[in-house]
């Protein structure tokens, strides 16, 4: 599907070019570009800029409001932007994370990815997703989602939606300092939860089975390895 906001950058400028569309399907698309907008905007201090098709003054307020929630940033819309130098570049799209999205399964070494932490519990109705290793530090909870390319750390309790591995590298692993979610999720895998009487849970792969571990375990145990 075509993007209905393309995001180019240059070296002090973020330009995003708003295709033909409705206004709703256009501002659901901006809007589902927020984790890619904030990584750009955390690289250094860029101005904004809005082109593309003519905007309604009702769009444009909307438009301003979503990109306030964003970043500090000065926001200039034009009916035509010019190329200001050769620097400029479009913004590589980010894979689609998720069990619908994985083609094919890989194994792929774990020990070094790129990471993201996020400081605070996640609350119902979060998502968080990120191309390689997400740390929470503190809770995931009930109706929060946590989708990430390579491992998730979770400082706290896992109550919520964890899903590893979710561009299909079986090698991902799930850790946390308590669990209690109804199911975890690595690449192309899911396995219900039904022991949770224990802490610190190491959660991996093991001949296309999710293996949970547990430590301090009051209950019957989940299968360990060999």
């Amino acid at each position: 599907m075509r993007a209905k906001v393309k995001i180019m950058t240059t070296k002090d400028e973020v330009i995003l070019i708003v295709r033909e569309a409705d206004t709703k399907a256009m501002l659901y698309d901006l809007s589902s570009k927020e984790s890619r907008l904030k990584r750009i905007y955390s690289r250094g201090d860029f101005k904004t800029i809005v082109t593309g098709r003519q905007l309604t003054d009702k769009e444009k307020d909307r438009i301003t409001k979503m990109i306030e929630e964003i970043a500090n940033t000065e926001i200039e819309f034009r009916e035509e932007y010019k190329k200001k130098s050769a620097e400029k570049k479009e913004e590589p799209e980010v894979k689609d994370l998720g069990l619908h999205a994985i083609k094919s399964t890989f194994e792929r070494e774990i020990e070094t990815s790129q990471t993201k932490f996020i400081h605070g519990n996640l609350r119902s109705g979060q998502r968080e997703e990120f191309v390689g290793s997400l740390v929470i530090i503190g809770d995931l909870n009930y109706g929060a989602e946590v989708v990430a390319g390579e491992n998730i750390i979770v400082t706290g309790t896992i109550r919520g939606l964890a899903h590893a591995g979710a561009n299909g590298n079986k090698k991902a692993i799930i850790a946390g300092h308590a669990i209690d979610c109804t199911q975890v999720r690595i690449a192309n895998i899911v396995k219900e939860v039904t022991n949770k009487e224990g802490k610190l849970p190491f959660i991996y792969l093991k001949d296309n089975d999710i293996i949970i571990e547990l430590s301090q375990i009051k209950g019957m145990s989940e299968n360990k390895p060999e």
